[in-house]
């Protein structure tokens, strides 16, 4: 099950897990998440429909991540 919420300026926000996951719980997470995103991906967007990726903890530092490289290795 993914929640996530859209704020006003299109940025998409959800959890993948928690400190006391394994690496792999956490990357087959952001799998899944991105293959639902893309999945709910209306018919009428063209192009890159995700542009730009950041991971990071609550109230911690960002750590941008290459959707292309990502999105290629999940499917």
């Amino acid at each position: 099950k993914i929640d996530f919420r859209v704020d006003r300026n299109s940025n998409l926000h959800f959890i993948i897990g928690k400190a006391s996951f394994s690496a792999q719980q956490l990357e087959e997470n952001f799998n899944a998440a991105l293959e639902e995103i893309n999945r709910l991906k209306p018919s009428s967007a063209k192009g890159r429909y995700i542009s730009k990726a950041t991971v990071a903890t609550t109230f911690g530092p960002g750590i941008p991540v290459d959707p292309a490289s990502v999105v290629s290795a999940a499917a």
